[in-house]
């Protein structure tokens, strides 16, 4: 484990090779395909193979998240103009229970999990967004707004159809990926339908290591990876 809560870079010279339980890194989200970093959670790595990455990210992580320029909620304005405002970024502290990721390489979504309190399994969450890049430090993707919630009853619904239409009006999708985006999460549909890996693998039964630190956020975490490889 990396020592005193600091994130774990690969050797200099190229891209992270894969990391260890218990390392911890950054997964962040790009703006529009862009530059510019908006969400940042440090995580702790479960597992990192060639089928599946898995994260851990604490009750209480401090994270970087966008909020509107005057410092208010993104999700307390209209969806009219919930895109179209000018944007700022803020750090706070991870409120809720904590959250597992998992993501396959090259798939165009990520699998999370919820528990309430006292780890009741509350439900799997499909993040539709591109294909994770992984670098020294981390792994990066886009958020695609179009998400799908998962019930322990293998019951399924889509989330936020309103933002992902919004989104499409507001000039930060256009048609072609819109079209894969929603391609891409009837793909992940039918492996709900069969019931496959990651729902039927029992993540939920997963428990963290009691001795992982919380991660913590970097001053640097807004940095550009030299080496990004998917």
């Amino acid at each position: 484990m990396a020592e005193g809560g600091a994130v774990r870079r690969a050797e200099a010279g190229g891209p992270a090779a894969y990391w260890e339980p218990g390392n911890q890194i950054l997964w962040r989200y790009r703006e529009n395909a862009g530059e510019s970093v908006h969400i940042c959670r440090p995580v702790t790595v479960v597992r990192d193979d060639a089928d599946l990455l898995a994260v851990w990210m604490a009750p209480g992580t401090e994270c970087v998240r966008p909020v509107l320029a005057d410092g208010s909620p993104v999700h307390g304005e209209p969806l009219e103009s919930r895109y179209t405002k000018p944007r700022a970024v803020r750090r706070g502290r991870w409120t809720g229970t904590g959250v597992l990721k998992l993501a396959r390489p090259g798939e165009a979504w990520s699998v999370w999990l919820f528990w309430e309190q006292g780890w009741h399994f509350k439900n799997w969450y499909v993040n539709l967004e591109a294909p994770l890049t992984r670098w020294a430090g981390g792994v990066d993707s886009e958020d695609h707004f179009l998400d799908i919630s998962v019930h322990p009853d293998r019951s399924w619904h889509w989330l936020d159809e309103d933002e992902f239409a919004m989104a499409q009006r507001a000039g930060l999708m256009d048609a072609q990926l819109a079209s894969r985006v929603r391609e891409a999460g009837w793909s992940a549909v039918e492996v709900i339908r069969a019931w496959g890996a990651p729902f039927s693998d029992g993540w939920q039964h997963w428990r963290p290591d009691p001795s992982w630190p919380v991660p913590v956020l970097p001053d640097d975490w807004d940095r550009t990876p030299a080496h990004v490889s998917s």
